[in-house]
């Protein structure tokens, strides 16, 4: 794999500029959770591998380079395995445009199945999708597609690659791919909601090719605590962390933060770091969706709305707090800031994943026209499952996710908005 990703970093560094052949780029989510991550360097590595082409495969992470910080689980995987993340390409580091418009890109797309509106341009170079998330892609001849809703996009990679290439399979690409899946699967427990049949059994086939993978509970827990270890980060990053933006007749965001909502929502200056969060990337609406443990390893999930709109904040909430497919089972927690509504959440299996369905069917409602804005949120999973940095836990790129693309609605426009709404219900 060093090898692999030695060739890669050096064909990019050589050839960017120069007419050539030109890439076959593995590209993950724009969370770049521990799963895309996994997905795009294993099934590029299967790639050159297995096909002869003239283009050279390559995987490349959604994310800058300089926001693989933020994703401490990806970090702690990487020198667990013993990959320097030096050896990694980054979205800042190759011009997919530059590299369409010249007719020397093709695009595998991982761990997501459609490209959000800011790269809709890049269309045309996808040739393969390999996801497990709800398909939004049209179908097309041109475009083999293989999306099966599983616990781990890496499963799919890892049956891909037992039936096609079993050969190339090493340690250190099986501990990617067994660590992503059970990390994604939350150590393969039922109860959590994740695993399904098809991790169980993969998961299983790399055990048993390799015996001296790490015992799965402590590879887990260590992962785990990786991943929810946001020590030095401050608001901004700790939102950025594993954020997806939608938008229709609001922008919002959702953000799964690794703390206790207690301990968050007493950090110094909170209210003014959310508002600046949000002038700063033009979101109208905060989702914050905490995750931390109980002593026996049980999920604890809680829910925070943040807007400077009281009308906005309670159409929001109220809209969770009915909502019933699923059901969150919202109880509302005293709140020390007067912008921000606190709930816990009984339901715990619902993940962020789960939310950003009832988040799109809000935005619908609101919408007079019945149009839904880009809403394309790709796993983190978890967390999940961003053009933030994280999945997963399902988007940080070039610039801010929503660089190219969203009107920022004012609060004037934002209460004319529910003004009109509430006419045409009263008629």
């Amino acid at each position: 794999m060093e090898e692999f990703l030695s060739s890669c970093r050096r064909a990019v560094q050589e050839n960017t500029d120069q007419a050539g052949s030109g890439f076959h780029v593995v590209l993950g989510n724009e969370a770049c959770d521990v799963d895309s991550m996994v997905c795009a360097l294993t099934y590029a590595y299967f790639l050159s591998k297995t096909v002869r082409s003239e283009m050279l495969a390559l995987p490349l992470l959604n994310i800058r380079q300089s926001d693989l910080v933020l994703r401490s689980d990806n970090v702690f995987l990487l020198r667990q395995i013993g990959l320097s993340p030096d050896l990694l390409l980054f979205r800042d580091q190759l011009d997919l445009r530059a590299l369409q418009q010249a007719g020397r890109l093709r695009l595998t797309l991982v761990d997501h199945n459609v490209l959000p509106s800011s790269d809709s341009d890049l269309e045309g170079a996808v040739v393969e999708v390999i996801d497990h998330h709800l398909l939004e892609r049209e179908p097309s001849p041109f475009c083999p597609v293989i999306v099966e809703t599983v616990g781990s996009c890496s499963t799919l990679v890892t049956e891909h690659i037992i039936q096609k290439a079993p050969e190339i399979l090493d340690q250190q690409v099986s501990q990617l791919l067994y660590a992503a899946v059970v990390l994604d699967c939350v150590n393969m427990e039922p109860s959590a909601g994740k695993v399904t049949p098809k991790d169980s059994q993969y998961a299983a086939a790399l055990e048993c090719r390799f015996p001296s993978l790490p015992p799965r509970a402590a590879l887990f827990q260590t992962l785990q605590n990786a991943k929810f270890d946001v020590s030095g980060l401050n608001t901004e990053q700790m939102l950025l962390k594993d954020m997806k933006a939608a938008s229709g007749s609001l922008n919002l965001a959702v953000s799964v933060l690794y703390i206790n909502l207690e301990n968050f929502l007493q950090r110094a200056k909170l209210e003014a770091e959310l508002s600046d969060f949000c002038l700063k990337f033009g979101f109208d609406l905060l989702l914050l969706m905490t995750i931390s443990f109980s002593e026996n390893q049980e999920p604890i999930r809680e829910l925070a709305v943040f807007s400077h709109s009281a009308t906005c904040r309670e159409q929001v909430s109220l809209y969770l707090e009915q909502a019933r497919n699923p059901s969150l089972n919202l109880c509302p927690i005293s709140s020390p800031h007067p912008h921000i509504m606190a709930y816990q959440q009984g339901n715990n299996l619902v993940s962020r994943k789960k939310l950003l369905p009832i988040v799109k069917d809000f935005l619908k409602e609101q919408d007079g026209d019945g149009l839904l804005g880009d809403s394309r949120l790709g796993d983190v999973e978890e967390e999940e499952e961003s053009r933030f940095p994280p999945t997963p836990m399902n988007s940080l790129v070039e610039g801010c996710p929503l660089d190219d693309g969203l009107p920022h609605i004012s609060a004037q426009d934002l209460e004319e908005k529910f003004s009109k709404m509430a006419d045409r219900r009263g008629n």
